[in-house]
């Protein structure tokens, strides 16, 4: 399954460098990457305005139609704002929030995601 995901602050790159899987990631430079088949999402929590280039990705070519689901990382300490992008992301482009996971994730989280990854590959 491929994975792509978009990064500000870094936090969701250091997750995606522990997991050391094959993933794109998505610039605000050139958001306009064709995935050409099924992708997962991989997206940090913050105002859709800040991550518009999310927005451009998703809508360039085919990546909506071949987005089977989205995770997000956040700060739980943020409350309803844990998970805002996923979330707006989900209810948008109608997909499951597949998996979530605090900060950088835990080596917890890299095994648990590494599974819905597998299965999603099946």
């Amino acid at each position: 399954m491929k994975l792509a995901f978009y990064t500000l602050t870094g936090q969701t790159r250091r997750f995606m460098k522990k997991l050391d899987l094959p993933s794109y990631e998505i610039s605000d430079e050139d958001p306009f990457h064709e995935m050409n088949e099924p992708f997962i999402l991989i997206v940090p929590s913050y105002e859709l305005e800040l991550v518009e280039s999310i927005l451009e990705f998703l809508d360039y070519g085919s990546n909506a139609e071949n987005l089977v689901g989205v995770a997000g990382g956040g700060n739980k300490n943020f409350n309803h704002l844990y998970l805002h992008t996923a979330k707006k992301i989900s209810e948008h482009y109608d997909v499951p929030i597949i998996f979530d996971f605090e900060f950088n994730g835990t080596n917890k989280d890299v095994e648990e995601f590494k599974k819905v990854v597998k299965e999603y590959e099946s």
